[in-house]
């Protein structure tokens, strides 16, 4: 009786040491949406349903495709740990370091976003002045540059500024902007179809 009461004891023990990756996959995989729909790791990330939907792919693949694997490893180098136990710590490893990835990913994408706001706020600047120097441009772009609009060709590097026609918005006076290059070596004429057109065309 009091060997069966040790082996059910030592069971428990081990049970209960190797409960921990549940409740603490619930919790992350809520983080981890957050994280993506508030922080996201790319474009404008998904929403928060999205995200927490995103999040408990990737957290189930990492439980169910990865742990078991890494199990089986860990037991390799510690032959008394019991399978189940083995598979959880793991699985926890696992989850701890897909926040951590999904966290410093959403960061470094930040910055980008940052940048690329700054790169065209710097392209809208210079495709202004630049059509507004040019003395082979019609006089109504000149004197409705402060309408101009941007949009990127390649995020971070160049841009295309517009000017519209007031009375027809469909056509435009435009500049090709490399905010790589110096002003106003980086800049060209761009064409007289409005961004709106060329945006539609483009993506």
């Amino acid at each position: 009786m009091d060997s069966t009461e040790r082996v059910w004891s030592s069971r428990l023990r081990w049970r209960l040491r190797g409960a921990a990756l549940a409740p603490l996959l619930a919790v992350l995989v809520v983080v981890d949406g957050l994280l993506l729909a508030r922080l996201p790791i790319s474009g404008e990330g998904p929403d928060l349903v999205g995200g927490l939907l995103l999040a408990a792919f990737l957290n189930l693949l990492a439980v169910a495709a990865l742990a078991p694997l890494g199990g089986v490893v860990l037991r390799t180098a510690r032959p008394d740990l019991p399978g189940f136990v083995a598979r959880d710590r793991v699985g926890i490893v696992l989850v701890l370091l897909l926040t951590a990835g999904l966290f410093t990913a959403g960061l470094l994408h930040r910055g980008e976003l940052r940048r690329n706001a700054a790169a065209q706020t710097e392209a809208l600047a210079r495709g202004r002045a630049w059509i507004g120097a040019q003395q082979d441009a019609p006089a109504e772009f000149r004197r409705h540059v402060d309408l101009a609009d941007v949009v990127a060709i390649v995020d971070g590097s160049l841009y295309r500024v517009c000017v519209p026609r007031v009375s027809d918005p469909d056509r435009a006076f435009c500049a090709v902007v490399d905010v790589v290059a110096t002003y106003p070596a980086g800049i060209r004429f761009g064409g007289a179809e409005s961004n709106a057109h060329f945006a539609a065309g483009t993506r």
